[in-house]
């Protein structure tokens, strides 16, 4: 039989998932198969119908299965569509070599997340079947926008109704609702013109991108005031009553992208952009991809008024692109109050390493170096004694297979800086780092 199915570690309608789905993948199932009714499967497997059924819609919902009503469960094209995707290399190109410390990834420890809880509130949402087989609401679940309305309001003091809430996968795919509402305004300024994905969006529907916001010209700004660059800057609320002032008079609309807001560990989070205006003249961005996984990719706008009715008139254009599934899931998952529980368990987690990286930055690299615990997100900034540069110190450093965010040096050559991300590196494997670290740093 499958090792996988055998496997008594993960739950059986898992098992059944991981077992198709790699049949699936390697072409062993076809496009157009149809695979077992509910009830064969059950008695094949030796399992329960409900737990075949779970299986069955989690497969459907990731897009390895499509229901037929009244006919069963068929295989999609989803592998050849992954396989276009990912052509093979040109010949000669040498393959790329695995990272062993990725200090600059996104990615989380999985000691910061209860899988467990939330392979629970998926099952359930699973079990919805009348729901999940209609396409999701174009604007998003009308629950699950209910329950974040309120949880915008008392956690990050945004001021909206369920009406003025979009979801969808990713900042990116509701950048692109946005442009079209917004297309009179013909420029677009960033605070952080770094943000590739964002830019991109915006010169795709015909924007140019200006140097500065106070640039002439320029209808709109995109600013992150909870973590404004890598060294977990934050605004401070006098500069927001400032830039809300100037916008107002300039008539530039403010784009808000919160994502980092509940990971600050010094101070409470400073109140939106979007709350202190009133909800005015700001359209504020967020994404659970930080507070939960990257892997679930939703994320939500908040129109202001002003471009309601306009987006009100477009919404049936648009297909929901976020999992319907995980909307589901996670508006009971809300209501429950996990997800609060999630935050102060993932900022206790990123607080421990960050102060663990600092004990072994002190213990191995000793008044050869310093480290600065950031205000916001999962960054910590090192300094240390070398005299080659950042850059220089970061290229050294990818040759022993890490890899780090280089700032520009301090004092000429006598220190580089490096901001280093602790969420994906073991704590217990920072002590190691830090001893490749100096090696390079000392190397001629």
């Amino acid at each position: 039989m499958n090792t996988e199915l055998e496997n008594g570690q993960i739950p059986r309608y898992l098992r059944v998932y991981h077992y198709y789905r790699d049949l699936i993948l390697s072409g062993s199932l076809p496009a157009g198969t149809r695979l077992p009714s509910i009830r064969k499967g059950a008695a094949q497997f030796q399992m329960s119908r409900t737990t075949m059924e779970t299986a069955y819609l989690l497969l459907a919902a990731e897009g390895y299965l499509i229901a037929k009503p009244q006919s069963g469960y068929y295989v999609t094209d989803i592998a050849k569509a992954r396989q276009y995707s990912g052509e093979k290399k040109e010949k000669g190109e040498k393959p790329r070599e695995a990272v062993r410390y990725d200090f600059v990834s996104a990615s989380v420890d999985k000691e910061s997340f209860r899988f467990e809880v939330w392979r629970r509130y998926m099952k359930s949402a699973l079990r919805q079947d009348s729901r999940l087989l209609s396409y999701g609401e174009p604007q998003g679940e009308a629950d699950f926008r209910e329950v974040l309305g309120k949880y915008l309001l008392e956690k990050r003091n945004v001021l909206c109704s369920s009406e003025q809430i979009v979801i969808g996968a990713g900042v990116q795919s509701l950048l692109h609702i946005l442009c079209p509402l917004v297309a009179g305004r013909k420029k677009v300024a960033f605070y952080n013109p770094g943000f590739r994905q964002g830019t991109a969006v915006f010169e795709d529907h015909g924007f140019s991108l200006a140097e500065d916001y106070r640039e002439e010209g320029t209808g709109l700004y995109y600013v992150t005031p909870s973590q404004m660059n890598s060294m977990g800057e934050v605004m401070p609320v006098s500069r927001r009553m400032e830039l809300l002032k100037y916008a107002e008079e300039q008539n530039v609309l403010l784009i808000e992208d919160d994502y980092n807001n509940e990971f600050r560990y010094f101070q409470k989070p400073a109140p939106s952009l979007q709350g202190l205006s009133g909800g005015r003249g700001v359209v504020y961005l967020g994404t659970f991809s930080r507070l939960l996984l990257p892997s679930i990719r939703m994320s939500f706008m908040v129109l202001p008024g002003e471009l309601l009715e306009a987006y009100q008139a477009r919404r049936d254009f648009y297909n929901q692109t976020a999992s319907k599934a995980e909307q589901i899931a996670l508006t009971q998952y809300i209501r429950d109050g996990h997800l609060d529980r999630q935050i102060r368990k993932s900022r206790k987690t990123w607080l421990a390493k960050a102060k663990a990286m600092e004990q072994a930055a002190e213990e191995v690299l000793g008044k050869d170096a310093a480290i600065t615990l950031q205000e916001a997100g999962f960054m910590v900034v090192l300094d240390i004694r070398t005299s080659c540069t950042a850059e220089e110190l970061a290229d050294r450093l990818r040759k022993k297979n890490m890899r780090v965010t280089p700032v520009q040096s301090r004092n000429g050559k006598k220190t580089a800086r490096l901001i280093l991300s602790c969420s994906q590196v073991a704590a217990t494997d920072y002590p190691e780092a830090m001893r490749l670290i100096k090696e390079a740093a000392k190397e001629e």
